[in-house]
């Protein structure tokens, strides 16, 4: 790996809090933001990837390229940095409790990590603490899935237990015939599966928890997330549900993840029942896509709050600009450069805030951008934020 202007690290026992140095590991779009984030508060950003060209590289500071499940690496990264945090759930726990063992500071530390990235692990901890989660179980082989759905009943939604975002790693199945399918998309054989019982739901719901590791929390604004196939194209900020239900939802999202022990800002999805149940489907030890209005909507965003839970510093209020808040994402039409058709018609709509990855390549379904509009009246705000989306194309020129 290369790096210039290396420096003597700060170890969990000398850290002052003054002049930090983030390292990230990951560089990524949710690195990306979160490096501007701290690079409007003074820090300088240190960004581990596996590859050369990444969204947070030219933000960054300084760059590595490496394997973020090599302890070495890790270790170089942690060497020239004062705090080290992650932008995704999929840096192997052991490789990062080599960190703590070397007592650099870690947040989330190794410990929330493993408990998180493994689904089945994760679900379990969430049961043990008593928190709504679906019916559950480990599948031992394929002729297992049968007897489950006896159980559990039909459908039944498998799931990877490792290293699954966006629907990549799920399958839902309605009866038997459809078991070979979902085992050879999720590569059953290689992989770790466990299964869930479907739950119905009326609305997908969110919210972003963010712990300070001086002990604060703060929670943001329930959201409605609204998903095709299995990716969030809209979130509308806040959820309209009623006053008392948007409590409830942030209780149960605040025991979540003190359960797994957070530090950071944390992505909570939940399920709406008809019986206006809630139940968690899943937690993200990370900034969040469903937090992302929170740029333009909130006094302190989700990633400025996550720098400054980590770092030990005072979070920032979460309460909204505006009344309303829509974020939609842009994604991938088709396969081609990261490079985006349209902009200049969406930014001839005022109000309208956008966002673009700086990914080098486009697919179908990738997340390259998102566009933000907060006002007074959800319709309008929407409506808005729409016509800026339906602007921007990714993927060979229309």
């Amino acid at each position: 790996m290369q790096e210039t202007n290396p420096r003597k690290p700060r170890k969990a026992d000398t850290f002052s809090g003054v002049s930090p140095r983030l390292g990230i590991i990951g560089g990524g779009q949710l690195a990306k933001m979160t490096a501007l984030a701290g690079l409007e508060l003074g820090c300088d950003v240190v960004v581990l990837e596996r590859k050369q060209y990444s969204p947070a590289a030219n933000l960054a500071s300084h760059s590595l390229i490496g394997d973020w499940d090599k302890p070495e690496d890790l270790a170089q990264l942690a060497e020239s940095t004062d705090i080290v945090t992650l932008e995704n759930e999929f840096v192997d726990a052991n490789s990062l409790a080599t960190l703590e063992q070397a007592r650099y500071n870690l947040y989330p530390t190794s410990r929330c990590i493993g408990l998180v990235q493994d689904k089945y692990i994760q679900k379990q901890t969430l049961a043990e603490a008593g928190l709504p989660v679906p019916a559950f179980q480990i599948i031992s082989t394929r002729n297992h899935i049968p007897d489950i759905a006896a159980e559990l009943g039909w459908p039944l939604v498998i799931k990877a237990r490792r290293n699954a975002y966006d629907g990549k790693g799920n399958a839902t199945v309605n009866n038997p015939d459809e078991i070979n399918a979902a085992w050879e998309k999720l590569d059953g054989d290689n992989r770790k599966l466990y299964a869930e019982a479907f739950c119905p739901f009326t609305m997908e719901l969110a919210i972003i928890i963010t712990t300070g590791s001086n002990g604060e929390v703060v929670s943001y604004p329930l959201v409605e997330s609204v998903q095709r196939n299995h990716i969030c194209h809209i979130v509308r900020a806040p959820a309209r549900v009623p006053d008392s239900l948007a409590v409830k939802a942030g209780l149960i999202a605040r025991e979540a993840v003190a359960a797994v022990g957070a530090i950071g800002s944390f992505g909570v999805e939940m399920f709406l029942t008809r019986d206006n149940e809630v139940i968690i489907n899943e937690l993200a030890p990370r900034v969040h896509n469903s937090g992302h209005y929170t740029i333009e909507a909130c006094e302190c965003s989700q990633f400025e709050n996550h720098i400054r839970a980590v770092l030990g510093w005072p979070l920032g209020s979460a309460e909204m600009i505006k009344p309303t808040a829509v974020m939609i994402n842009l994604l991938g039409q088709a396969e081609g450069s990261g490079e985006p058709f349209g902009i200049e018609d969406a930014l001839r709509i005022n109000g309208v805030h956008v966002h673009i990855y700086g990914k080098d390549k486009s697919n179908p379904g990738r997340k390259m951008g998102h566009v933000t509009a907060i006002g007074d009246n959800m319709d309008e705000v929407e409506e808005r934020a729409q016509r800026a989306a339906d602007a921007i194309y990714f993927g060979e020129n229309k």
